[in-house]
């Protein structure tokens, strides 16, 4: 949490995972003589006894002298996908609090198993180097605001991802911390839970948690190569537009193509304000239409249009494309 000089949050549900976290920053703050973090809770309203567990978590949070405060996800809840829409409710609510309050960083208590099974989750779903590259210890928020509220300025930070969640489990038992193990865990209905029955299995034939964290960290620092590559690249084969991006097709499709397909894909992001870019074999999809001039009258991805520019948009000649948002006005009348 170096270079952090302001209040943090830490998001806390109760497990041993994040309950550590909180008492650890809980020190780190006092070392680094700055103000006590406030902690958050969140209560899904998923299961019978979440409001319970909010408020257990308040009273440790002041039993280690933290303030604390249960946000509440109202409303009816998705019958599918219910994931990723809780994960969206719950930073939804998050920024929103540390908006109003002028906090800007968020610790989250994702650790070295964590790593490992997010690993294995998005290779079962086909992602590419992105996707299967360590998470980020520094990270910008990953959902957009909803209404008027504004995230940009917002980040999540994850100091434990080099720590095992045994590790933990015995530091908190060693300070006589409980903790609260979420019956959810359990649900063969969620995916992560389902990745753990194999995760074992890998555990027993070598490729341990620890093994495939270290994996993740290895494909990190390809990712940040990358990164410098397909900036280059997009500073070359693209232009920011009236309310979009203006493309040039052909230096996309010359780029090596994940490089291309990196650079398509955060087009995608910034133009659709999303915090992560679409599924993989939709923008492959995609660049190949792209790539291989079949794009046609355009296409639709990821909350975003694409496809021929106006003439007086062809800065890149006539086969200049152009990405917008797709409910922009201008994405409308092309």
């Amino acid at each position: 949490m170096a270079g952090h000089d302001g209040p943090l949050a830490v998001a806390v549900s109760g497990g041993s995972d994040s309950l550590a976290l909180m008492h650890l920053a809980a020190v780190w703050a006092r070392q680094q003589s700055m103000p006590a973090p406030v902690v958050l809770t969140v209560d899904h309203g998923l299961s019978e006894g979440s409001g319970k567990t909010a408020r257990q978590v308040v009273r440790w949070a002041k039993a280690a002298g933290l303030r604390a405060h249960i946000l509440a996800w109202q409303g009816r809840k998705p019958k599918s996908g219910i994931e990723a829409a809780a994960r969206a409710a719950r930073y939804r609510l998050l920024g929103g609090w540390m908006t109003r309050h002028g906090i800007k960083t968020l610790c989250v208590g994702h650790t070295e198993d964590d790593q490992a099974e997010t690993f294995l989750l998005r290779l079962a779903r086909g992602s590419g180097l992105e996707g299967l590259a360590a998470m980020r210890p520094l990270a910008p928020w990953p959902v957009p605001p909803s209404g008027t509220e504004k995230f940009a300025q917002l980040s999540v930070v994850r100091p434990l991802l080099g720590v095992g969640r045994a590790r933990l489990r015995n530091h908190l038992e060693a300070i006589g911390q409980p903790w609260i193990d979420d019956p959810m865990n359990e649900d063969t209905a969620f995916d992560r839970v389902r990745i753990r029955k194999p995760a074992a299995a890998l555990a027993e034939a070598g490729l341990s948690t620890s093994r495939i964290a270290a994996a993740t960290t290895h494909l990190a620092r390809a990712r940040a190569a990358l990164e410098t590559v397909t900036a280059a690249v997009l500073a070359r084969a693209s232009r920011p537009g009236a309310d979009g991006f203006l493309l040039d097709p052909a230096a996309l499709a010359a780029a090596p193509r994940e490089v291309g397909l990196r650079g398509l894909s955060a087009l995608l992001k910034m133009a659709g304000g999303r915090a992560y870019g679409p599924r993989f074999e939709a923008l492959e999809r995609l660049f190949d239409r792209i790539g291989t001039g079949t794009l046609g009258g355009g296409a639709t991805l990821h909350g975003c249009r694409i496809g021929p520019a106006r003439r007086r948009d062809q800065v890149f000649g006539p086969d200049t494309l152009v990405l917008q948002p797709e409910g922009s006005a201008r994405a409308r009348k092309a």
